[in-house]
């Protein structure tokens, strides 16, 4: 690899980083898929799980291919080190287990995926760590909700599906002021297009899964952040309890990085035509998505991001039956809960995405019945309208 001077650009690093050339030569990255390493010696295998030196072990916890993915998501999160993890809600889990104990509190956004509010709510208030949600953007809401228990802020920013946008700067300065860290989930916009680390986050979660790879190949997660929290207490668990990724999924993971910035801004392209065009369709009751002057933080997603991103949700005037016969009708959108794709999806999130949240739970997410979220890809914008067009007429 050529020697990183540190003025790379975004797309140099994502296509040069973190690959060490074997004795091979080889120009791109190679795969190692073995589960073990041998040792020169005993002396060196001593040295090396006695941390006292750096080395290759054991793939549950230090692979070359996977190591490559790390450094590289690190360097364009501009965080100290990456973990990556089996998937994106095992990065959550990783950074919960490894960060928190029995006693502590979370403050989370009530907008967060489904399986992250399944996870705090039923899985982690076992092993007494609870957790109080609040409105992303009621910054008075988030102070009040913080006690002297809570360790951890934790946000989606674009939120899912309703694309409400939070101010990474200022519930960062609030959690820092009560001693608490803040997580930010960041998949929707990865690092092309948002950096929460530079805006004062202390740890930054992907689902690899989704633009990270970018054509909907292979699960995985990633944990990004300073060397302490992440390099040790984190990498502590994987470590551990061993929810790894795979070395195949990291060498795809690492041909999607090379073309991530490419795609996001031509998600970005084709989502803010579209979302233009719905918010003239008389079926609609709201269109959400923050590319829009509708939006209600449109001037801060356009100061914090570089673009709006690919996720528009819309509310149509008939409920969960006209968003299921809009669904229905479509011919090139796939019907899939999946997102980040070059192909473009549509959800129904009530009874998808969020569908293990109670009515009462959704309602407070604001998850209406009639909600549709479409994930824009990359075909011919023109194409995706008329397939909506399509349903909307079915409407």
């Amino acid at each position: 690899m050529a020697q990183h001077d540190g003025d790379w650009g975004f797309s140099t690093q994502a296509i040069r980083i973190g690959h060490h050339r074997t004795a091979e030569g080889e120009h791109a990255e190679p795969i190692f898929p073995t589960s073990s390493f041998v040792f020169r010696s005993a002396a060196e295998a001593a040295a090396r799980f006695s941390n006292e030196e750096p080395g290759n072990i054991y793939s549950r916890f230090t692979n070359p291919t996977v190591r490559n993915f790390e450094e590289r998501l690190a360097a364009l999160e501009g965080g100290e080190c990456c973990v990556a993890t089996a998937s994106g809600m095992s990065a959550i889990m990783a950074t919960c287990i490894g960060l928190l104990q029995a006693g502590d509190h979370i403050v989370s956004s009530q907008s967060v995926f489904g399986s992250t509010t399944m996870l705090f709510t039923k899985y982690l208030s076992r092993f007494g760590i609870e957790t109080s949600f609040v409105d992303l953007n009621d910054l008075q809401a988030w102070e009040a909700a913080i006690g002297p228990q809570t360790k951890l802020l934790f946000l989606e920013t674009p939120s899912n599906p309703l694309t409400d946008v939070a101010d990474i700067s200022a519930l960062s300065e609030l959690a820092h002021a009560h001693d608490c860290l803040l997580a930010v989930d960041n998949c929707f916009c990865t690092p092309a297009l948002q950096q929460p680390l530079n805006l004062g986050a202390d740890i930054v979660i992907h689902s690899a899964t989704k633009y990270l790879d970018g054509q909907g190949r292979c699960v995985g997660g990633a944990v990004v952040g300073n060397k302490e929290l992440v390099g040790e207490e984190v990498f502590g668990v994987l470590r551990t309890t061993g929810p790894t990724m795979s070395p195949f999924n990291a060498w795809v993971f690492l041909k999607g990085l090379e073309t991530l910035e490419l795609r996001m801004l031509a998600h970005s392209r084709n989502a803010q035509i579209l979302a233009e065009w719905l918010e003239r369709q008389p079926q609609i009751e709201r269109v959400n998505f923050p590319g829009l002057v509708s939006h209600p933080q449109h001037e801060l997603a356009m100061r914090q991001q570089r673009g709006p991103g690919s996720i528009v949700s819309f509310t149509l005037k008939g409920g969960q039956p006209a968003a299921w016969t809009l669904i229905d009708a479509t011919r090139i959108l796939s019907i899939t809960a999946n997102l980040g794709d070059t192909k473009t999806t549509i959800t129904h999130p009530a009874t998808t995405t969020h569908g293990r949240l109670t009515p009462e739970e959704r309602a407070q997410a604001g998850i209406g019945n009639g909600l549709v979220r479409v994930a824009v890809g990359l075909e011919n914008i023109e194409d995706i309208r008329n397939d909506l067009a399509r349903g909307l007429e079915a409407v």
